[in-house]
């Protein structure tokens, strides 16, 4: 029973009566993208965590292949959320990453819930984020897609706000004293609004050319 659990399978005891007749092995198929989406995440500085209910070797045996070091295991469905508040107090930032009805309460307690498109409703309603592939590296390309399009607001923001503290003061006609053909008309101010919203515009769909995966 121990070896098949060290090899990432969970063991059950088949018994009649008080008599024990044999043991049943069964194992999830670990996908092949499952290691290459944890190395991924530890290349962008985030640190993959396992939080299952299964037994402490099976555990150790599954993160031990896919490359996680920390691992909670024969955790209670309903201490999953407990943990994933454990790790808060760490003062870590936590995102869940759940398909089942047991990871309702955790989806909810992280802080960014994700939650497979080929789970439960229940898990799907719970969470931030559903991802319509049932792929580990559909997470990596979520947290992508979400620090690109933070960039881009930032840089919009600092745009607009560098566009806008120049062209204001000029507008009132801060330079006209000196230069007195220097003065904006309201139809040519105008222009200049729109050409700001243009190039924020052109600024936030070049999203597009972005490699998420």
């Amino acid at each position: 029973m121990k070896r098949l659990e060290a090899n990432g399978k969970t063991a059950m005891l088949v018994a009649l009566g008080s008599e024990i007749l044999g043991l049943v092995a069964v194992a999830d198929t670990l996908r092949e993208s499952s290691k290459k989406a944890v190395k991924t995440l530890e290349n962008m500085g985030i640190e993959p965590v396992m939080l299952t209910g299964d037994n402490a070797l099976t555990a150790k045996a599954i993160a031990a292949e896919v490359g996680i070091s920390r691992v909670f295991s024969e955790v209670l469905p309903e201490a999953k959320a407990g943990m994933i508040k454990k790790l808060q107090e760490e003062g870590k930032l936590v995102g869940m990453v759940g398909d089942g009805i047991n990871d309702a309460p955790a989806l909810i307690q992280s802080d960014v819930g994700i939650a497979m498109g080929a789970g439960t409703d229940i898990a799907m309603e719970s969470a931030n984020i559903v991802l319509i592939k049932n792929n580990p590296t559909d997470v990596v390309a979520a947290l992508r897609l979400s620090r690109l399009t933070l960039r881009k607001i930032k840089q919009n923001l600092l745009w607009a706000f560098g566009y806008n503290s120049l062209g204001i003061p000029i507008a009132a006609g801060l330079l006209y004293p000196v230069f007195e053909k220097v003065l904006i008309s309201p139809e040519l101010a105008a222009a200049f609004m729109a050409l700001s919203s243009v190039s924020v515009t052109g600024n936030s769909l070049l999203l597009k050319r972005s490699k998420i995966k």
